[in-house]
């Protein structure tokens, strides 16, 4: 049987700093005033335009070789740590939306889970060159070309997180999962394979 993997994407303070500052925008609900008048007819209320915001996060991605993944939004905690939600089905997203200039968009997702081997285990054969595509909440896509593959061991990460997660920089997408040798605890394996794409 296989033991349950986890994946912990640790990011070093000085990246969590340059998105401190991210600004959060929500809108005004406006209801109608109550009326008084029991016999007033009711009346049709124009269509509202669907306002898509900058950065609005993905909602699947599809691999170089197939495989696909919802994404779901997540946000670094205290600790650092950028939670992955269990399973292989799902993937968290952080960091830069797809349409942004600048900055890292981040995809992280399990390599396995209870015996399942995820999508992004195919990070593990990927190479420069191979075509990845997200597409967003309103059914864009958006298409990237994977350009560099790193494996980091993952004492090595935090020393590393603002060359590979740093919100500075050109646009690219980030892909990470976790593979090497499986040493168990909170840290599951000693590696991280990282995949960063570029708008194709």
């Amino acid at each position: 049987m296989t033991r349950r993997r986890s994946l912990f994407l640790v990011v070093a303070a000085a990246v969590i700093a340059l998105v401190a500052a991210a600004v959060l925008v929500a809108g005004n609900l406006v209801t109608e005033p109550a009326t008084t008048t029991a016999a007033a007819a009711p009346r049709d209320l124009p269509v509202q335009p669907v306002h898509v915001p900058a950065g609005q996060p993905p909602g699947t991605i599809r691999l170089p070789q197939g495989g696909t993944a919802e994404l779901v939004r997540k946000e670094i905690d205290r600790s650092g740590t950028l939670p992955v939600p269990d399973g292989v089905d799902e993937a968290t997203w952080w960091g830069a939306g797809l349409d942004a200039p600048k900055g890292a968009t981040v995809l992280a997702g399990h390599v396995n889970w209870k015996g399942a081997v995820g999508p992004f285990a195919e990070l593990w054969d990927s190479a420069p060159g191979q075509p990845v595509t997200v597409v967003d909440d309103s059914g864009e896509e958006w298409r990237y070309q994977v350009s560099e593959v790193v494996t980091v061991h993952k004492d090595d990460l935090p020393s590393r997180a603002g060359e590979l997660f740093g919100q500075g920089g050109e646009h690219r997408l980030v892909l990470v999962t976790c593979g090497g040798r499986y040493v168990g605890g909170d840290l599951g394996y000693d590696e991280n394979r990282i995949v960063i794409a570029t708008p194709a």
